[in-house]
This record gives structure tokens, C-alpha cells and sequence, in this order.
């Protein structure tokens, strides 16, 4: 296996970068940031010397066109993730793109197998679910703990204000793409299969995005799951798996604290307890802080060794197709 650092160019200076891909990079294992680049020489400067990145560019082909550089980072507003996902491949570039990955499953299947026929790594940027809470929390599941998965819910919900690209539908904006699309990867993760069915509704707004969304998807072995999201709501960030013999409850769930553990709340019957809301064996599992972002950068070179997607990297065309069917009940 190869064991050089990956050689990382983030492609745009996007907030996203600077609290999460930036240090995220820089506290992996595997991977150096070397280039960043902006349309604007300037701005490239800029975050070059606040954040000691050897390389700034004036242009986003500069970046793909870098013989110097193994990996792209591409946090763009989402119609721009199309151009370059091909771009990059093109030049040989593994690609770690941010969700959602493309407007529509049809664009996201042109990415994948453009990036499989260029021979570079395609992944879907879901941080959270390289998290070792998380791995822990499906290590659960998978041992029975709460019994038999029943249903799965979700929620990230938090207040938009402004005239934020998210809110222009022609740009792929939407809370369903934006925050409900972790509630449908969890969904995926846990009931480790597709969804048989899909439904949602939703309140539109005058910009023609919807601004809050209830989900419900059907898997197979009887698995529902109701994932609920928001941009006008409160900021609520948490998922709960149900099982016929207990709960995990995971609060803060894509978004734990960086300075404090992060927790997860299981409940256990046992015998006939689940009867009733008596005898339920509790404890709070607690989780040394981790930058979720490092453990996703790690993931992505393990999977550019592997030459292919490493569990449980976020397969983006599924993903995408489960989107889809679901704003295309919203829309009747």
C-alpha cells in the first residue's frame, strides 16, 4: 500500500473550509493541504497566509491542472459540483466532494462513472459518518442491543436568514438538500439497505425552495424512518435509532462538540420491560473528542489505497436517488 501523504488543493474558500476541511487536513494522518484556490488571486492570498497553505491560485483550473496535487476538495455551491467533479478526474485528481453531490441522481451517476473511468476516487463529503461515535453506535445496532432496528429518526433543523444561495432552487438549494440529506443518509447507514419507498412534504417558500421538510421512508425488514429538517427552525441536530428491545438516542449528531465528548444514550429491556416505561437498563456511552473531519480525510486515503470506496464512505449516487424520490413527492 502507498503511504505517502495524499497532497491536498481545496478548490474555492468556502466557510465550510475554514472550520472544517482546513484543520481537518492538517490533524490527519494521511494527507497535507498544499493549494487553495479562489477566482480571485487575492482572496487565494489571503487565506494562503492566514493559514499557512504553500500554494494560492487565481483559478480553479490552476488547481486541477497542478501536477503537484493528488486530491481535490471541492466545497462549491452545488450546480458547480458537476464541472468540476469532471474536471478534476480528468486530470487524475481523487475527488472529495461536498453533499449534496450533484442536482439530481442523473448528474451524480455522469460523476461516478466519469470518475471510475478516469481511475480516481469519487466520495461524498458526510463527515459524520467517520465518526468514532458513530461506528460505535452501528457496532450496537449490529450486536442486537436494542434488539430488531424498528425505526430510525432524524432531525436538523436551524434558522436561515438573508439572501443565501441556498434559497435560489436553480442552485440546488432546499433545507432536504442542504441539512435533511443527513437524516436520509442516516437512514441508509442504519437500515443498511436502500428504501423501498419514499414521501415528503413540505413548506415551500417564496423562492421556490422548501424551507422545512418531513420525510418518511420504508426499508426492507419492516424499517421506517422519519427524518424531519428545517431552515426556519430551531437549531436541532440529532438522530435516535428505535429497536424492539431498546434506543440509542445521539444528541448533537452531525455537528459534535469539538471540546467535550461526545455522547450517546442507550436504553435496554429487558425480558417483557419494553412492555412498559419500567425497567429499562440506561447508560450514556461517552466519546473522546475527535475531528470528525481528520477521521473523514483519513477515510478517503484509505480509500484511494483501496481503489475503491471504503465502508462506510457515503455511496453518492444512492444517496442522490434517494433524494430525489422524495422531493419529487414534495412536488406532486
Amino acid at each position: 500500500m502507498d503511504t505517502k501523504p495524499l497532497r491536498w488543493g481545496i478548490m474555492g474558500c468556502a466557510r465550510i473550509s475554514r472550520r472544517g476541511l482546513i484543520p481537518g487536513i492538517r490533524g490527519s494522518r494521511s494527507g497535507s493541504l498544499d493549494a487553495i484556490a479562489s477566482r480571485e488571486q487575492t482572496v487565494a492570498d489571503q487565506w494562503a497566509r492566514e493559514f499557512a497553505i504553500p500554494r494560492p491560485l487565481g483559478s480553479y483550473e490552476a488547481l486541477v491542472d497542478d501536477p503537484a496535487i493528488d486530491a481535490v476538495y471541492i466545497p462549491l455551491p452545488n450546480e458547480l459540483h458537476l464541472e468540476w467533479v469532471l474536471r478534476a478526474a480528468d486530470r487524475g485528481k481523487h475527488v472529495l466532494c461536498e453533499k449534496p453531490l450533484a442536482l439530481d441522481a442523473p448528474e451524480a451517476g455522469r460523476m461516478v462513472e466519469h470518475c471510475r473511468s478516469r481511475g480516481v476516487i469519487l466520495m461524498e463529503a458526510f463527515m459524520w459518518r467517520h465518526q468514532p461515535r458513530t461506528l460505535a453506535v452501528r457496532s450496537l445496532l449490529d450486536s442486537g442491543a436494542i434488539g430488531k432496528l424498528r425505526l430510525i429518526r432524524a432531525s436538523f433543523s436551524f434558522t436561515m436568514e438573508g439572501d443565501d444561495w441556498r434559497l435560489d432552487p436553480k442552485r440546488g438549494g432546499g433545507a432536504l438538500w442542504d441539512v435533511g440529506c443527513y437524516g436520509v443518509s442516516t437512514a441508509r447507514l442504519f437500515a443498511g439497505s436502500e428504501p423501498l419507498r419514499a414521501f415528503a412534504t413540505a413548506h415551500v417558500g417564496h423562492t421556490g425552495v422548501d424551507l422545512s421538510v418531513v420525510a418518511s421512508l420504508e426499508f426492507p425488514g419492516g424499517i421506517l424512518a422519519a427524518i424531519d429538517c428545517s431552515f426556519e427552525q430551531p437549531f436541532c441536530c440529532r438522530y435516535q435509532l428505535v429497536g424492539d428491545r431498546g434506543t440509542i438516542e445521539v444528541p448533537d449528531a452531525y455537528l459534535p462538540p469539538q471540546n467535550a465528548p461526545a455522547v450517546a444514550h442507550v436504553a435496554r429491556y429487558a425480558s417483557e420491560a419494553y412492555l412498559s416505561n419500567t425497567g429499562a437498563q440506561t447508560e450514556t456511552l461517552t466519546f473522546e473528542p475527535v475531528n470528525q473531519y481528520s477521521a473523514m480525510v483519513d477515510a478517503f486515503a484509505a480509500s484511494v489505497a483501496a481503489g475503491a470506496l471504503v465502508d462506510p464512505a457515503e455511496d453518492g449516487l444512492a444517496q442522490m436517488h434517494a433524494l430525489d424520490r422524495l422531493l419529487a413527492s414534495i412536488s406532486g
